[in-house]
This record gives structure tokens, C-alpha cells and sequence, in this order.
């Protein structure tokens, strides 16, 4: 699993990744109370916005991790939302990406970055 300082987790298998947001972003915002997915077939670059989550606090994008198309929408968000909050890096996640460019990996954090980054917010 790998992190973005935005708080986004993507989890790669294969040439598809699996985008959400952390533990962290999820605590943050409190009570999810809305979740919008992408659509299937949609085309996002990294950093883009590829969801939107909102809360009884605030309404934020999901940005992208990576760049790709959208294969496949967690829709049970939809009738669920606090799914994200009961489990941000597993049944809570946004959408399924393949992969256009998987180097830009590279450029994310493992765990024990993001960690270390957490530390100094």
C-alpha cells in the first residue's frame, strides 16, 4: 500500500489500483455522510480530483493517486457512506483504476513514510 501526503491510499494489483482515503483522513472528517464515486470509464490524471466525501464537518475531493481509467466504482458507498469511516483501507474504497503509468508510484510514501509524515502535521 502506498500513501500521498493528501491522504489517499492506493493498493496496486496487477495493473489496476485500488484508491481510498487513510484511517487518518477518515478520523479527520468525521462522520461521512456522502460519498460520490466516479463513473466507470472515466479518465483521471495524478492529483485530479476522482471523488468527492462529505461529512457533518466538510465536503472534500478524493484526488487521484495515479493516473488511468476507472474500471470499477465502489457504488455500496452510495447507500453506506459510513462505510468509509467503518473501514477507510479495506470495504471503504472509491474506485479501481488501471494503471497508465505505474511509475508514478515511485513518487508515493509506504507506510513507514506516511507514518513519519503523520507525525509532523
Amino acid at each position: 500500500m502506498k500513501f500521498t501526503k493528501d491522504h489517499e491510499w492506493v493498493e496496486v494489483a496487477g495493473d489496476v489500483a485500488t484508491v481510498g482515503i487513510t484511517a487518518y483522513a477518515a478520523e479527520q472528517l468525521g462522520d461521512v455522510v456522502f460519498v460520490e464515486v466516479p463513473e466507470v470509464g472515466k479518465t483521471v490524471k495524478q492529483g485530479e480530483a476522482l471523488a468527492v466525501v462529505e461529512s457533518v464537518k466538510a465536503a472534500s475531493d478524493v484526488y487521484a493517486p495515479v493516473s488511468g481509467e476507472v474500471v470499477e466504482a465502489n457504488e455500496t458507498l452510495g447507500d453506506s457512506p459510513e462505510t468509509v469511516n467503518a473501514a477507510p483501507e479495506a470495504g471503504g474504497w472509491f474506485a479501481k483504476v488501471k494503471l497508465n503509468n505505474p511509475a508514478e508510484l515511485n513518487a508515493l510514501m509506504d507506510r513507514d513514510a506516511y507514518e513519519a509524515f503523520l507525525g509532523t502535521l
